[in-house]
């Protein structure tokens, strides 16, 4: 079967780009506030529920999946660009790193407690979205949760470089209620969202949602 164009271009240009954008990316202790807070009540979630692993998916170099098993959360990375899975290994060699796509996880059924998708789906164009929320579904185990972390908004953006190096990947902003949506479809329940205006590194809206795969009654508060 013939690879998508758009993954094609995602994975040579973040190969061109790596070790660019290593130098240029906050860390997960530069991050926001709100950010890092959205990173520790996830994993606070799939640690209580503890279904499985979890998985990182456009993981990059793998500081986010490090942060996260600071956390105590088993994660591990997937990644397109081999250039960075290598970066990712070589600096975490601890932690599991694999190349693949989120259009089709090598991961069974079930087989995972939590999905981070981190700032990671904004080049997937919107046609494909239903496929990748599809395979996050299929592979998260019932009571799993996923974080959805990206830049939203209503435009499809054609960048010639990026980190100070030539790409050819295109990115598509949607608005939040879209994707909520399109999460709802896939059969996820939404359970939370944070949105945020530009300010500080972030020159676009930001967003995030937890939601979660039906199955298990999630843990009360006690009230």
């Amino acid at each position: 079967m013939t690879e998508p164009s758009f993954l094609t271009a995602v994975r040579e240009s973040y190969d061109t780009v790596a070790t660019a954008y290593v130098e240029r990316v906050p860390t997960p202790a530069e991050m926001d506030p709100l950010s890092r807070a959205m990173l520790a009540g996830f994993a606070e979630l799939v640690r209580t529920a503890g279904p499985g692993p979890v998985a990182d998916v456009g993981c990059g170099p793998g500081r986010v999946t490090a942060h996260l098993a600071g956390l105590g959360v088993p994660a591990f990375g997937v990644d397109l660009s081999p250039k960075m899975i290598g970066l990712a290994r070589q600096t975490y060699p601890e932690l599991r790193f694999t190349e693949g796509s989120m259009t089709a996880l090598e991961t069974a059924d079930d087989e995972l407690g939590g999905i981070l998708a981190w700032y990671s789906t904004h080049h997937t164009p919107p046609q494909w979205l239903p496929t990748v929320f599809a395979e996050f579904h299929r592979t998260l185990a019932p009571g799993g949760h996923l974080l959805w972390g990206d830049y939203v908004g209503d435009e499809r953006v054609r960048p010639t470089q990026g980190y100070g190096r030539p790409v050819s990947y295109e990115s598509y902003l949607l608005p939040l209620d879209r994707v909520v949506g399109l999460l709802e479809q896939a059969g996820f329940i939404v359970s939370a969202r944070l949105e945020q205006e530009p300010g500080g590194l972030a020159k676009r809206p930001q967003a995030c949602l937890v939601a979660r795969k039906p199955g298990k009654t999630p843990p009360t508060d006690g009230r």
